[in-house]
């Protein structure tokens, strides 16, 4: 069984559309005295990620369509937010005060599709998901390992609810270079019975684990964990679940 160490790494400056992440992140865990290793895996904030991709829109440019003026009326929601939450969906899942779950165009389900306002850099900006956030992982992971010389993963992470239990995880959205699943089934556990429906979210853990040294205040939007022997291939559309085996659509 092996020891997992996870650090945060602090130092980052705010992030504008543009901005070299990978140079920023490799030259962060130098400031630490570290050099990054192959097996390693550095998670990132979904947030830092699409800034630097210039998925940011100042809401004095959105125009909000007479559905979006209706459901923010309703919920008691700005318009304008509600606007840009619609156009990152393809549906509304359920609506409560001042806030919309939805299915965004990656098929994640989540609140607000993910438009977020806070840390933004401005009062009235608001940043969205990753256009491909598996991508966006891809060239992250390259562009690290090409600098440090070390074969990476990149898991890009975001804060969700969950269902009928209390409290926001992080979990990813983008990987690249780690396993994604870790399926058990058609295993033996040590009394002989064959596991039927263990599928571990691999990818998920490390986000959730990675949040812990972040802080959702502290503005570290990076993670480095070493130890966790999770090298791979995988996308994180295979953590979303078929339409067709789902109890709960």
């Amino acid at each position: 069984m092996n020891s997992v160490w996870i650090s945060p790494v602090p130092g980052l400056p705010e992030i504008a559309s543009g901005a070299s992440l990978p140079t920023l992140i490799v030259e962060g865990i130098g400031g630490l005295g570290m050099s990054l290793e192959s097996g390693d895996v550095v998670v990132i904030t979904q947030k830092v990620v699409s800034k630097a991709e210039g998925r940011v829109l100042s809401l004095d440019r959105v125009h909000p369509s007479p559905r979006a003026i209706e459901i923010g009326q309703r919920i008691g929601f700005d318009p304008r937010h509600v606007e840009v939450i619609l156009s990152e969906s393809v549906r509304v899942v359920r609506e409560a005060p001042r806030v919309l779950i939805t299915e965004t165009r990656h098929g994640f389900v989540c609140a607000n599709a993910g438009v977020d306002r806070s840390n933004t850099g401005g009062k009235e900006l608001v940043v969205m998901l990753p256009e491909h956030p598996d991508e966006s992982a891809r060239r992250l992971r390259e562009t690290i390992s090409k600098l440090s010389g070390a074969s990476v993963g990149v898991v890009v992470s975001d804060s969700f609810g969950r269902p009928w239990r209390e409290g926001q995880v992080n979990v990813a959205i983008g990987a690249a270079g780690v396993v994604v699943l870790r399926d058990y089934r058609g295993r033996h556990d040590p009394a002989g019975y064959e596991l039927q429906g263990t599928e571990l979210g691999v990818a998920d853990e490390l986000a959730s684990a990675a949040e812990l040294v972040m802080g959702k205040l502290d503005r570290v939007p990076v993670a480095l964990i070493r130890g966790a022997s999770v090298s791979g291939d995988g996308s994180v559309q295979a953590l979303l679940r078929d339409p067709a085996t789902d109890l709960f659509r």
